[in-house]
């Protein structure tokens, strides 16, 4: 079956199962989430951090402290997830298949909306989604654009960036806007040094896509953001999924859609 025809159950159980790859294009007109699991001592200063910068982090929901499934996830955290990675003391120290072992009874799971959302309907009005059409994970890259902080909590904006046919940008930024609560529209277009991207040929996370002549680089605010925090403030315990495998959500794309 193709991975763009499974529903949100039958992803979660073939990632359960060990299957282990980025997963844009899967489940189409189902919503794709970040996540982040912080120590419940750091829960408020995280959806803090969240409503201070909304763009990057749009929260769509919270699970309980322990939780390993949230209401618009009833799969397992721990598991459902086609790669997690893992923080001690602000650094990446493993990039797991599961994270069972590692989950703790105080964590609190944060779902982050993410930019996949409203991919195919991009495609719809016509502009091409590069990633998807080299079969690639989406290039990501940590800005020199501070987030604004709250409490120990602080760190870069990270976006993600996709090239786009001049003539089509202003379709990009028009369609992208009418998700909000997935990143909503771009935060820039066009120079990547203008905010501190010295080489899009090499992301910090992600696969690099070609950007041909005629197209401009357009930047979305990325999930990834509280991820750039936890590494910046040195948060002593943390896990998130491994960017571009996300949580796969019981909620459609057309929820997050405004008119």
């Amino acid at each position: 079956m193709d991975v763009a025809d499974l529903t949100p159950a039958q992803a979660r159980e073939r990632f359960r199962g060990g299957e282990r790859r980025p997963t844009a294009g899967w489940c189409r007109g189902w919503t794709q989430a970040n996540l982040i699991a912080v120590p419940k001592a750091l829960a408020y200063e995280l959806l803090l951090f969240a409503h201070r910068n909304a763009q990057a982090c749009p929260v769509l929901d919270v699970g309980e402290a322990g939780a390993f499934q949230t209401r618009l996830f009833p799969g397992d955290l721990r598991t459902d997830l086609p790669g997690y990675r893992v923080y001690r003391d602000g650094r990446p120290v493993a990039d797991r298949d599961a994270v069972v072992a590692e989950w703790r009874e105080d964590l609190v799971p944060f779902l982050i909306g993410c930019s996949f959302t409203f991919e195919q309907a991009l495609l719809a009005e016509g502009v091409p989604v590069r990633h998807l059409e080299q079969g690639s994970n989406v290039p990501m890259y940590v800005t020199g654009v501070p987030c604004e902080p709250s409490g120990v909590l602080s760190g870069p904006l990270v976006v993600s960036m996709r090239p786009v046919p001049e003539p089509l940008v202003a379709t990009a930024v028009e369609v992208s806007g009418r998700y909000p609560m997935v990143h909503g529209a771009p935060v820039h277009v066009g120079d990547p040094a203008e905010l501190g991207i010295d080489d899009l040929a090499r992301p910090d996370f992600g696969d690099p896509v070609e950007v041909r002549a005629g197209e401009v680089p357009v930047f979305w605010a990325c999930g990834v953001t509280p991820q750039a925090a936890i590494m910046a403030s040195g948060v002593d315990f943390a896990i998130g999924h491994l960017p571009g495998h996300m949580a796969i959500i019981d909620a459609r794309d057309d929820d997050y859609r405004v008119t």
